[in-house]
């Protein structure tokens, strides 16, 4: 029976959805639903393993340490975090849920 991406959607609240769809030995694919959500102040991903993220609905911004500029997201958009890029979601819109594919792999 096929299930929808979209389906199930959290009504805003203070905490970020997120749930692991798939998971391998060499990587796990996870749905993010954010609304209004950012990562905290002085915090940022600094992960063991590479990151493909594409943004399904929504917006977002992302901001990585190296760069002193944000990085839009709209519907569509997807890049590739490699592994210790230091980044945070700095904005993602909170009138709407923002739902996000990530394939963390190695």
């Amino acid at each position: 029976m096929p299930e929808n991406i979209f389906s199930s959607l959290f009504e805003a609240t203070t905490d970020e959805w997120i749930e692991t769809l798939l998971q391998g030995k060499n990587f796990r694919l996870e749905r993010i639903v954010s609304h209004g959500q950012i990562s905290p102040d002085n915090f940022w991903y600094d992960q063991d393993h590479p990151e493909w993220v594409i943004l399904l609905a929504g917006g977002a911004r992302l901001l990585f340490a190296n760069q002193n500029k944000e990085i839009e997201l709209h519907p569509g958009d997807y890049l590739n975090i490699p592994a210790h890029q230091k980044h945070r979601v700095s904005w993602t819109d909170p009138d709407q849920s923002s739902v996000w594919l990530a394939v963390h792999y190695e």
